[in-house]
């Protein structure tokens, strides 16, 4: 059989290492010998023996803080020995390496899965108050491992050594140590022109010594709470949970 779908670019990518790893940019690849947390409904496929056990938004603790936000991660705990790929709706998939003493501030809806040897927490985003349907509260990961999170698009990532404002349905993470504020569009002179799809009269601030990423594409303004791989993006946290 012939055919360009069998070139060797589309071809399973094999290591001799357990972990996470881009099959492509659009898919991730974890080498499971263990366990890893994903986020509901993103396997799209796997081989081996491996179990599948629907966490909610990571813990009792965090469960309540998300029923009480609106927010969170509907979470998965994948373990055995195997591959299990997972997308979610063709986003673009990119990976970041913590250390200990990183922390690192993500939009809930852009987590993809991560390292079981990582922390994460819902915090406010400071500075928000209730200005913007943008989502008050991120996901704050600390600790040592590997995470995957998705863009719409091809990224940029700013140096904030300046002011920076950015408009809140594209700001995807930054670094946890920036100080955050909103403010309103006419306040910048930018009158109505930011948020064309989503109604957004908003844009964010961020300042201090970090970076931010910006995809080119403005979030559904639902908070974090959602689906993910082939799934609509859903109102709630329990939405998420039960279309999991």
């Amino acid at each position: 059989m012939r055919s360009a779908l069998f070139a060797a670019e589309n071809m399973e990518k094999e290591s001799q290492q357990p972990g996470l790893r881009l099959q492509n940019s659009k898919m991730l690849k974890a080498e499971l010998n263990g366990e890893i947390m994903a986020r509901t409904g993103t396997m799209v496929a796997y081989q081996g023996q491996v179990q599948f056990q629907a966490l909610g938004s990571g813990g009792v603790g965090k469960w309540l803080k998300s029923k009480l936000t609106g927010e969170g991660v509907p979470l998965m705990k994948v373990a055995g020995r195997g591959d299990v790929f997972f997308a979610d709706r063709a986003a673009d998939v990119h990976l970041i390496d913590l250390e200990q003493g990183d922390a690192i501030s993500i939009n809930g809806s852009n987590v993809l899965a991560f390292d079981s040897t990582l922390q994460y927490d819902i915090k406010m985003v400071q500075g928000m108050g209730m200005l913007s349907s943008a989502g008050m509260f991120n996901c704050v990961f600390t600790g040592h491992g590997r995470l995957a999170i998705t863009t719409k698009g091809t990224p940029v990532v700013l140096t904030v050594d300046q002011p920076t404002y950015v408009d809140p349905q594209a700001a995807i993470c930054w670094s946890a140590s920036l100080q955050t504020g909103y403010h309103r569009a006419d306040q910048l002179g930018l009158g109505t022109l930011l948020g064309r799809s989503t109604g957004e009269a908003f844009t964010m601030s961020f300042a201090g010594q970090g970076f931010v990423v910006v995809q080119p594409s403005e979030e559904i303004p639902h908070g974090l709470a959602g689906g993910g791989g082939g799934q609509q993006q859903q109102g709630g946290v329990l939405g998420g949970l039960l279309g999991g």
